[in-house]
């Protein structure tokens, strides 16, 4: 049995769920979010509580069980406090900035990189060397980052490139004379 499909996901205070259907659409401070589940799962709002449960006992009920639930939590996350990713730059010359609304990348490519963010995501550069992507969608927000960072992903040698922000590179020794 799923153990994160059996808890509940409690709704906080000013965040409302609605159930129609398979799709389950919940509505808070920072925007209304919605998901569509599969047949294998039911989904019920009891007052401030969200609950999931299988519609049977094959192997495919338990895995959409444990990941509707999840998919429920990430929304409510999403319309309360949102999702928030840190990309650090470094290497000699590397540095971002907004011009309007893009983010302008200079990697050490002959021309510069314009990023425009999508709808519901908001980029910002606290530092030359740091971008904040923010926004309610969880996968949207990695996506947006994933993306900024394939740009130049952090090597090994010296550790130059766009990094998430904690993430460790392993670093190797260079050549010896």
């Amino acid at each position: 049995m799923s153990r994160i499909g059996k808890k509940a996901v409690e709704l906080p205070d000013g965040v409302t769920a609605a159930v129609t259907g398979r799709t389950i659409e919940v509505q808070g401070p920072r925007g209304v979010r919605s998901f569509t589940a599969t047949d294998d799962v039911a989904m019920a709002v009891d007052g401030n509580v969200v609950r999931v449960t299988p519609r049977g006992s094959s192997k495919r009920a338990r895995q959409q069980w444990g990941m509707t639930r999840s998919q429920v939590a990430n929304l409510v996350t999403g319309v309360t406090s949102g999702f928030r990713k840190e990309l650090n730059i470094s290497g000699v010359g590397f540095r971002a900035r907004l011009q309007g609304e893009e983010l302008v990348l200079s990697l050490g490519y002959s021309s510069d990189i314009r990023v425009k963010a999508p709808q519901g995501v908001t980029i910002s550069v606290p530092r030359q060397t740091s971008v904040v992507i923010e926004g309610i969608d969880q996968q949207l927000v990695g996506q947006v980052a994933a993306d900024i960072r394939a740009w130049r992903k952090p090597e090994p040698y010296k550790g130059k490139g766009i990094s998430y922000s904690g993430e460790r590179i392993f670093r190797k020794e260079g050549k010896k004379k």
